[in-house]
């Protein structure tokens, strides 16, 4: 617990430094980082290689060794990630209102960081640089809290990352990393609201479910991805398979994958060997209803625990349904509000599904592979929040940024 103590009062104290930390030297600092991934990624890959080999000797799944794989492409992508935030214009300063009252008083506010962010996530170790770059040029210290699974690969990115911001004269205790992977630990972390201001994270429904529970600190919940494709009666066939074949199979590991497959009832018969015969390619495991099944052999029962359930694996669910509202009902009562998409030539379904669905990203004719910081146009991201309250959806710069009055007076006093 002293361990802990010591970390939050070094983030309290590095914040109030990067709070009014330059735009310039925070670029500074990112750029430092970014070159220092690539530069040293042997070493960030020798580390990865030993938490890859543990998820295999446990028998990790194929979709969770996905997510924790680092490659010389993968550090690339951090490094990328962390020079479009660069790009990217500061929040920190902004003044959006100033309004002079009738007592002569100038009101305004102010855009300013949120403090110290903590971060629990489990095995996405291109999560330890992300977290950093946007709590960074945000100008919040970070806590991150990883899973045993990614800690050789967690440890090595975060030492890359304090040595760079050294190198360039920025504290290197702008993010740390908690190393003791004990439960125990992660629970005393979500009660040190004395230290952090906001805890973030990222992985399972358990994960969320557990923060949520035991928090002491205000939690911003990133949700599991059980995303939709509604195929509509007027859809076009070979996009919707082009569609659906991207979001079901480019990786099968991301929140923002296809898990479940909504078909107009007058199509299904036509479009599920289609389907089937496409999917074929990647050895996807179709489970459907009976209409689905009798449209196909090879489509196998599903059960009522399919429609809600995040796979992360080559599995899809199909669901049949007689008309748009049904498909909307079908989606809003088992999605975890995450992604949802429709294929559809009819101008009036779309504009009704973009209404009717409740989810932080709604798509017509696109798959949802693209709810993500990068695609958005927000640099890397803290990750894609599923509640309605301050942030929705990705999670860029701004969503990790608070706000305080600034009042401008000549002698005015209260009567």
């Amino acid at each position: 617990m002293s361990d802990l103590i010591d970390l939050g009062k070094k983030a309290v104290e590095v914040s109030n430094t990067l709070s009014i930390m330059s735009t310039n030297t925070k670029n500074a600092g990112l750029e430092a980082v970014a070159k220092a991934l690539v530069k040293r990624a042997d070493v960030i890959i020798k580390a990865n290689a030993k938490d890859i080999q543990n998820g295999k000797d446990n028998g990790m799944h194929e979709g969770l060794l996905d997510r924790l794989l680092l490659t010389e492409e993968r550090i690339t992508g951090m490094a990328e990630g962390l020079m479009q935030i660069v790009g990217l214009e500061d929040p920190i300063g902004e003044v959006s209102t100033m309004k002079k009252r009738p007592n002569g008083l100038m009101i305004g506010v102010k855009r300013v960081p949120i403090g110290v962010i903590g971060i629990i996530y489990e095995a996405r170790p291109n999560v330890t640089s992300d977290a950093f770059g946007l709590c960074f040029k945000a100008g919040n210290a970070v806590i991150l809290k990883g899973g045993s699974d990614a800690i050789h690969s967690n440890c090595m990115i975060v030492e890359v990352i304090k040595d760079a911001l050294e190198s360039v004269n920025i504290p290197g205790d702008s993010v740390n990393l908690i190393k003791d992977t004990n439960r125990e630990t992660t629970i005393e972390f979500m009660k040190m609201n004395q230290y952090i201001d906001v805890l973030i994270p990222r992985g399972s429904a358990g994960l969320i479910k557990a923060t949520v529970e035991n928090s002491k600190i205000p939690v911003i919940e990133t949700g599991t991805g059980n995303c939709h494709i509604f195929v509509d009666e007027s859809a076009d066939f070979d996009m919707a398979l082009d569609i659906i074949y991207n979001a079901k199979t480019q990786r099968i590991g991301v929140c923002n994958s296809c898990e479940s497959l909504v078909v107009h009832e007058k199509i299904i018969d036509r479009f599920i060997p289609l389907l089937v015969e496409r999917l074929s390619e990647k050895n996807v495991e179709i489970r459907g209803d009976k209409k689905a099944m009798a449209a196909s052999d090879s489509v196998i029962p599903a059960t009522d625990e399919d429609w809600g359930k995040e796979y992360l694996d080559y599995i899809l669910s199909v669901k049949t349904v007689t008309d748009l509202d049904e498909a909307i009902k079908h989606i809003n009562k088992y999605n975890t509000k995450h992604s949802e998409a429709i294929i559809t030539n009819d101008y009036h379904n779309s504009n009704k599904f973009l209404e009717g669905i409740d989810a932080a990203a709604v798509y017509v004719n696109a798959s949802t592979r693209f709810t993500d910081g990068f695609e958005f146009g927000f640099g890397a991201e803290i990750g894609i929040s599923t509640q309605k309250i301050h942030a929705r959806g990705p999670m860029g710069l701004k969503e990790l940024t608070s706000s305080k009055y600034i009042i401008y007076g000549n002698g005015q006093i209260k009567k």
